[in-house]
């Protein structure tokens, strides 16, 4: 079986980075729902910021790293690669973008000890 290459879209790093957040929060049923279509999932809310970071389930996000989140040309981007969509204002994450192997992962969900 061949190895999945990282990143083969060449998203740019903040496109890596929300993206990797929205399939984290894809996870957790406390802010995701199943989408309208086959292996989409809705992102539901959002969690609150703690100053400069967040908890996303067993993880702590920086702040820094979840600018994306809140920047219309990378949802703009991610959308025409066919990994997020909009249904009425809320952010679909797709079956793509569910399995897209971004590599950054590791570089932006720190351990944390609850969530």
């Amino acid at each position: 079986m061949p190895e999945i290459r990282a990143n083969p879209l060449k998203l740019n790093r903040l496109q890596c980075k929300t993206l990797v957040l929205l399939q984290t929060l894809a996870d957790l049923p406390r802010y995701a729902t199943q989408g309208p279509e086959e292996g989409e999932t809705m992102i539901a809310s959002m969690p609150p910021a703690h100053g400069d970071h967040f908890h996303l389930g067993p993880w702590i996000v920086l702040a820094r790293d979840a600018t994306g989140l809140a920047n219309r040309s990378v949802f703009a981007a991610l959308t025409r690669r066919g990994l997020v969509r909009d249904a009425g204002g809320r952010t679909v994450l797709t079956a793509a973008g569910k399995d897209y192997e971004t590599g950054v992962a590791g570089s932006i969900l720190h351990g944390g000890d609850h969530d």
